[in-house]
């Protein structure tokens, strides 16, 4: 483990798992564990697997001026927000690129938590704070237990009143195995899941807990590369690694819009002044690449970075590959030029493997999204 200056708490239930804790956004993460990788993606799509995910940023933002500061940083109507409400939304910076994703939870009528990957996106936010009247809170003493899976609702609901009827991206504050928590509908792999965030102190006693408990409805601790393996189904983006910082221009700097990531359903309708959105309406229409699925021959999964071609031309680049034991599929996200970006087209891969394949819609799982948004 090197270059971590976080320190998750489940670090002695991870190792004991067979984690050699990877750095991961400054915290020691569990990559993998001695386990397969492949039984953690089938506990969370036809069960429910316990992650901990406490490498994501949490920050609060308190304060008369904290949604203004967020209504200017990021592309949703954040007005719209009420307490116990969250919503998914991304951050760009003055030229329209992409710099990073988050989900903001109102928490309160001046008050909000701010979910941050790997992007600039808090170090912007705290800059824009600077004069304002809003409190800053980086909060590592906040953990984050993701329980995901078809299962997962009918293991909380032994314990948590009331939680069948909380709806996708709402989180309410409630107790699990008598420890404060809040819980949140939302997650990273297109199941129906749950963010439990809970005291540092109280992480080991509650991921204990859950696994001793969900144990006989096959509930078991999943590593954090099964998220790659369930994303790449679920179409969901995990900067850098889908990026051009990763997978860069030949004639431009590193910057993606969201037109080319897919992204910009993130952008609220009739919503007009956000950092860069004048760059980001003018780029509509003028993409470099796109974000597309491939569906690739044979049963082995490509490497990041394979290349696609057609015929003597590269046309593309797989940025997250994985093959299904469930489906019995070899699937990727790629960047690809847009003129090969629609379903059908048939590629080469090159690379880690060798083999034929074709453009695929996204997502590749459950495209209604209707097992992360059911109701009950």
């Amino acid at each position: 483990m090197t270059h971590s200056w976080r320190i998750s708490a489940l670090a002695d239930r991870h190792r004991a798992l067979g984690s050699q804790l990877q750095d991961w956004n400054g915290m020691g993460t569990a990559w993998t564990y001695d386990t397969p990788l492949a039984d953690h993606h089938e506990a969370i799509r036809t069960r429910a697997g316990l992650m901990d995910v406490s490498g994501l940023k949490k920050v609060h933002y308190v304060g008369p001026h904290a949604e203004s500061l967020l209504q200017w940083a990021t592309t949703r109507d954040i007005a719209k927000l009420y307490p116990g409400k969250s919503v998914y939304a991304s951050m760009l910076d003055e030229g329209g690129k992409f710099v990073d994703d988050c989900i903001v939870y109102r928490t309160g009528p001046n008050a909000f938590m701010v979910v941050h990957g790997a992007g600039l996106g808090h170090e912007m936010l705290v800059r824009s704070a600077q004069g304002r009247q809003v409190a800053v809170l980086f909060d590592d003493d906040l953990h984050d237990l993701s329980l995901q899976g078809p299962l997962a609702v009918d293991f909380l609901a032994e314990y948590v009143p009331g939680i069948r009827q909380l709806p996708y991206f709402h989180h309410l504050q409630t107790r699990l195995f008598e420890r404060p928590v809040m819980i949140s509908r939302t997650g990273y792999t297109g199941e129906r899941g749950y963010e439990i965030f809970c005291k540092a102190a109280d992480a080991p006693f509650l991921w204990d807990s859950i696994l001793a408990q969900g144990a006989g409805m096959g509930i078991i601790p999943c590593a954090f590369t099964a998220l790659d393996w369930l994303r790449v189904e679920s179409s969901l983006m995990f900067f850098p690694y889908d990026n051009s910082q990763m997978y860069p221009f030949a004639d431009d700097k590193a910057g993606d819009t969201l037109w080319e990531l897919g992204l910009d359903f993130t952008v609220s309708p009739e919503k007009r002044e956000f950092r860069g959105a004048d760059e980001h309406f003018r780029l509509r229409g003028q993409e470099r690449i796109k974000i597309a699925g491939v569906l690739l021959d044979g049963a082995r999964a490509a490497d990041a970075g394979d290349t696609l071609w057609v015929g003597d031309r590269q046309v593309g680049t797989i940025t997250c590959g994985m093959y299904s034991r469930l489906t019995h599929r070899s699937m990727a996200i790629a960047r690809i030029a847009p003129a090969y970006a629609e379903p059908g087209v048939a590629l080469q891969v090159r690379g880690s493997v060798e083999t034929s394949a074709s453009t695929h819609a996204l997502p590749f799982d459950d495209p209604q999204k209707s097992k992360r948004t059911a109701k009950n």
